[in-house]
């Protein structure tokens, strides 16, 4: 996905937590060391960790599982396969979603052999046209004859049956995350299914869900002025780093890669030491564990895959694109930033915060409220990614008859403020106060607190930074907000895109020279 709306509050999410411990335990004892005495980490011996975290508040439970990869994990002509891979993680397993899993498997290897000779023939210097048809249709029967072993949508299937619901999962540029919740007296059964479409992934309609990769592609950036003008932007701001890739894929590498490939991806990445799952809600976990060993034990270790090793350079040029389309204005900057990771993380949220949020924020009042010259305007962090030094970015969609530039030289007045000016105090009141409230009621739920832990694990290698995290927003101060901006809103470091509206050209006439036309040729 090339842009979430929920990326605008991504790690705010920390001030959920105290909705979910006000829940559980007494008001007087809301603190971190009341929290760990209902959570339980648990490291399998493949090196699988499970956080559990006890909360009868009702008769069900949520879990979230991430995988550490996403689509900075790709390599120039895979891009697009860690999002594929989660497509195929709801195609089943070798009990689920298939009459003869030994028949099918035969199948699927036939059909790998004749992509691989297709593309083989295809990828030549001088392709034989009337082979690529014989090649072709080869193809297609392979494929057909795996589908008679097919069982549609079983895996989801069971899932409802069991009561399940939210049955879900994401892409982004740093993980890939599988959710869904159930009735509690299903623990087993969540044990059961999501430990098997780990253990043996079946690369089932592997080219045919390839073509579905397609369509999104097309129809969320291909036929999305903005989505063009996203992908543009990464692709200028990050000369060296993968987060200039989208997540979706390139559309050649998503008509070319391969069930091999993904199988090389999923043992390189799809190890127990590469992922955290989170079990929130009515659980016992004296109960829970053996069934965490038994069935997510027998998943092999593997080998840990390396770190990421690029590094974008420190950027030596502002960049400033420009692309014409016949599509409403949007104006675009983007200025480097570290990871989310990185001490000055809160005083971004803080930024963000200041400038975009509800109809007091700055941008709001100044671009759309004072000024009329925009009919939208907004500010967010970590983008594309959080894990790795990232974007911050502003944006605004101009109002009628007004100029790209007019909101460009109107946001660029507030960063400058933020430079010159001591934010008040009553404005960091405003955030700290307005974002927890705002956060505590929107995930109070067990299967947002899964994802927060699981996220936080993740990227932090330790779940309790969700409570330091807190302390460190609360922590901000107006000193913090002028002197990051002035270390981050530079020239050299901003990369802005636009999209500037382009009336389409009237064809040139087709009809035939008038009889004075010809006349006044031959007199010429």
């Amino acid at each position: 996905m090339i842009l979430r709306a929920s990326a605008l509050r991504t790690f705010l999410t920390a001030f959920v937590l105290i909705a979910a411990i006000a829940a559980t335990v007494p008001a007087s004892a809301q603190d971190l060391a009341s929290f760990e005495e209902r959570t339980t980490v648990h490291t399998l011996d493949n090196g699988w960790t499970f956080i559990l975290v006890e909360r009868p508040v009702a008769p069900v439970f949520s879990f979230a599982t991430y995988v550490n990869v996403g689509s900075a994990q790709e390599v120039p002509g895979i891009t697009g396969l860690a999002h594929m891979f989660e497509h195929m993680a709801f195609k089943g397993t070798d009990q689920i979603g298939t009459t003869d899993y030994e028949a099918e498997l035969k199948a699927i290897d036939a059909v790998e052999e004749a992509y691989q000779a297709l593309q083989a023939e295809r990828h030549s210097q001088q392709p034989d046209e009337a082979k690529v048809e014989e090649l072709e249709a080869a193809f297609e029967a392979a494929q057909e004859k795996a589908e008679e072993y097919v069982v549609p949508n079983q895996f989801g299937e069971i899932v409802d049956r069991a009561g399940g619901v939210f049955l879900n999962a994401f892409t982004n540029s740093d993980v890939t995350g599988y959710f869904y919740s159930l009735p509690a007296n299903q623990v087993e059964t969540f044990a059961y299914l999501e430990s098997g479409r780990f253990l043996n992934p079946v690369y089932r309609q592997f080219y045919k869900e390839r073509d579905v990769v397609q369509e999104e592609r097309r129809l969320r950036t291909e036929s999305q002025p903005v989505g063009r003008m996203i992908e543009q932007m990464l692709a200028a701001a990050f000369v060296a780093h993968p987060y200039r890739q989208p997540t979706v894929g390139y559309m050649s590498d998503l008509q070319s890669f391969t069930i091999t490939d993904a199988k090389e991806f999923h043992s390189k990445y799809y190890v127990p030491g590469n992922m955290v799952t989170v079990v929130v809600g009515d659980i016992d976990r004296e109960q829970m564990v053996p069934l965490l060993d038994t069935y997510f034990g027998r998943v092999p270790a593997g080998k840990m895959p390396p770190p990421l090793r690029t590094q974008e350079p420190a950027p030596i040029a502002e960049k400033v694109l420009t692309i014409p389309d016949p599509a409403q204005p949007f104006y675009a900057v983007g200025f480097h930033k570290p990871a989310v990771t990185h001490p000055d993380q809160p005083v971004f949220t803080a930024i963000d915060d200041i400038l975009s949020n509800g109809r007091t924020s700055r941008l709001y009042r100044s671009l759309v409220q004072d000024k009329k010259i925009a009919v939208a305007s907004a500010s967010l962090s970590n983008f594309p990614g959080s894990k790795y030094p990232n974007l911050w970015i502003a944006y605004a969609i101009p109002a009628k008859d007004v100029s790209n530039e007019e909101v460009a030289a109107a946001i660029k007045d507030e960063i400058e403020r933020l430079k010159t000016e001591p934010v008040s105090e009553a404005e960091l009141q405003r955030f700290k106060t307005r974002a927890k409230a705002s956060l505590i009621r929107s995930l109070g739920s067990n299967r947002g607190l899964a994802n927060n832990l699981a996220r936080y694990q993740t990227f932090f290698g330790d779940w309790r930074e969700l409570f330091r995290y807190i302390d460190r927003l609360d922590a901000v101060t107006a000193e913090d907000v002028q002197r990051v901006a002035r270390a981050t809103f530079y020239d050299t470091n901003r990369i802005e895109a636009m999209i500037e509206t382009e009336t389409p050209e009237e064809p040139a006439s087709t009809d035939a020279p008038s009889a004075d036309n010809d006349s006044a040729e031959a007199g010429s």
